[in-house]
């Protein structure tokens, strides 16, 4: 099918003790405990509680994430501390980040055959169809996609704008602020739905953007359009003091595409 270039400015916002969530009365931003070696040094410092996996307690959490040290030391798979991680310390946004599907079976294949070598099944609770699959009405990043980018030239910026087929300015909630600059061949609404379900489903990606930025901030995201599908492809930090991006968008209004 055709393919077309997509341009997105997303806004991600950590919610602090006592902000407002969607599916837990309860539920709280913690320090990831020190002792949680499982999840240490993962590019942000505060966790969901209970998290996904329905531990109540931090010291709950760090008791039974203890049990997978043994397994991430085999190094069964890239990805396996992330997927962990996402479910044992879920990122501290203003809603829970489920990993996506086709990461659970990825590291399922690579590391349950090692579980089993010393017989350990792979746990019910951790078993992949419970988490969102892939769809064709989702934006789709491969999950070690969105690490963040250097930013280029403001002119080859513009010359990526010219490839796009939209260009939004979103902030991670749902009720907040999301201008669409260019919309392509997709409704409005169409760009702000696919967008905020992507950032709901796809932990890795929101942890690769938010790595180095765990307060949250604006993102520039680009990548295509594939029938129904979007294609997520780039990320780069956006902030008023990289005069490129700055400029790039200034300029974008009135900017001629040589095609």
């Amino acid at each position: 099918g055709n393919c077309h270039c997509l341009l997105i400015l997303i806004s991600t916002h950590s919610i602090g003790e006592g902000g407002l969530w969607e599916s837990r009365s309860s539920s709280r931003c913690v320090s990831i405990p020190s002792g949680m070696a499982l999840c240490q040094n993962i590019g942000y410092d505060t966790m969901r509680m209970p998290n996904l996996l329905g531990h109540e307690s931090p010291a709950e959490a760090v008791q039974q994430s203890a049990s997978w040290l043994p397994l991430l030391a085999r190094e069964c798979h890239p990805d396996a501390r992330i997927f962990l991680c996402s479910l044992f310390a879920p990122i501290c946004l203003d809603r829970f980040i489920s990993p996506c599907r086709s990461l659970c079976e990825s590291v399922q294949d690579s590391c349950a055959p090692i579980m089993s070598c010393y017989g350990y099944p792979w746990p019910e609770i951790l078993r992949c169809d419970q988490y969102p699959a892939d769809h064709l009405m989702l934006p789709q990043a491969s999950c070690r996609d969105c690490e963040l980018e250097e930013s280029p030239s403001s002119k080859n910026t513009l010359e990526v704008f010219c490839r796009s087929d939209f260009v939004t300015l979103s902030q991670f909630s749902l009720a907040a602020k999301f201008d669409v600059l260019k919309h392509g061949p997709l409704l409005v609404g169409q760009i702000r739905s696919r967008i905020e379900l992507w950032l709901e489903r796809d932990a890795t990606c929101v942890r690769n953007m938010t790595r180095q930025h765990p307060q949250g901030g604006t993102f520039l995201v680009t990548g295509t359009v594939q029938g129904e599908r979007l294609v997520v492809n780039k990320a780069y930090f956006w902030q008023k003091r990289d005069k490129n991006l700055v400029a790039a968008a200034r300029k974008w209004k009135h900017y001629q595409c040589r095609s």
